[in-house]
């Protein structure tokens, strides 16, 4: 039985706040068996300069098993650094490195299998601005064609070319990912990505959607707010499902 380690106050704030967010997930249905990936990295003072380090879910655990104390601390490589006898799953972590690595802003990734937000990546037109969610991220979605199942870490570079800043990505046949700079944002921002693949695929069932124009949608990005501040966008709506956890099962915090 390992020994448990002290923990730096930002790395257990770290892990109660990214615990949450799993259990979040699994509430509103964005699960994919065992499988998938919320990340995020720590900060200098917990890592002290020993290298980027990371916290990710147990491999083999339902999102809605996460804990704090069971989220697993690696390297950019997948390796365990904090000792935990759970498994992580290096090859999921693939995607994952290559934007904590090469993208300053991003502390935190998200990757989903929604069956919506897999459907809008398989078809050739991808998202359509045709609705109130999809008008927000005029400009902001990028796409990186399928090159099969992310295990190879040469596909990394080609991934950030075809991401730029964008923080909101389609994988192509595949599903869809969102980084931010606080989880809050890069929840924000995959909330919006799956709400506007929720009401394509409905609207597709009855008939063509309707077209917004470009200027309308510049607008809808201008007015959008949970996306204008790093700090605090998405916050308020992040908080308030971590009150409902909280009411229901707080178990996460463990």
């Amino acid at each position: 039985m390992r020994q448990a380690r002290a923990l730096h106050p930002d790395e257990a704030a770290a892990r109660i706040e990214l615990a949450a967010c799993y259990r979040i997930f699994a509430m509103l249905g964005w699960t994919e068996m065992i499988y998938n990936h919320i990340t995020v990295r720590l900060p200098d003072s917990v890592t002290e300069g020993n290298g980027k380090q990371f916290l990710i879910n147990p491999f083999g655990l339902h999102y809605s098993e996460v804990t704090a104390s069971n989220l697993v601390r690696i390297d950019l490589q997948g390796h365990v650094l904090d000792g935990s006898a759970h498994k992580v799953n290096p090859a999921g972590f693939t995607v994952h490195a290559a934007l904590h690595d090469g993208l300053p802003g991003a502390h935190c990734v998200m990757h989903t299998h929604t069956t919506s937000g897999m459907a809008v990546a398989c078809v050739e037109g991808g998202l359509q601005q045709s609705n109130f969610y999809s008008a927000q991220l005029h400009g902001r979605v990028a796409y990186h064609d399928f090159e099969g199942v992310t295990v190879h870490a040469d596909e990394g570079p080609r991934l950030r070319h075809s991401i730029g800043d964008r923080q909101a990505v389609i994988l192509r046949n595949h599903g869809l990912l969102a980084w931010g700079s606080t989880v809050p944002q890069a929840f924000a921002i995959l909330w919006t990505l799956q709400r506007a693949c929720d009401v394509q695929l409905a609207t597709l069932s009855m008939g063509r959607g309707i077209p917004v124009s470009d200027e309308t949608a510049r607008g809808c990005v201008r007015d959008a707010l949970q996306f204008h501040s790093p700090e605090t966008g998405g916050r308020d709506m992040f908080d308030a499902l971590v009150r409902q956890l909280d009411r229901t099962d707080a178990s996460y915090r463990a």
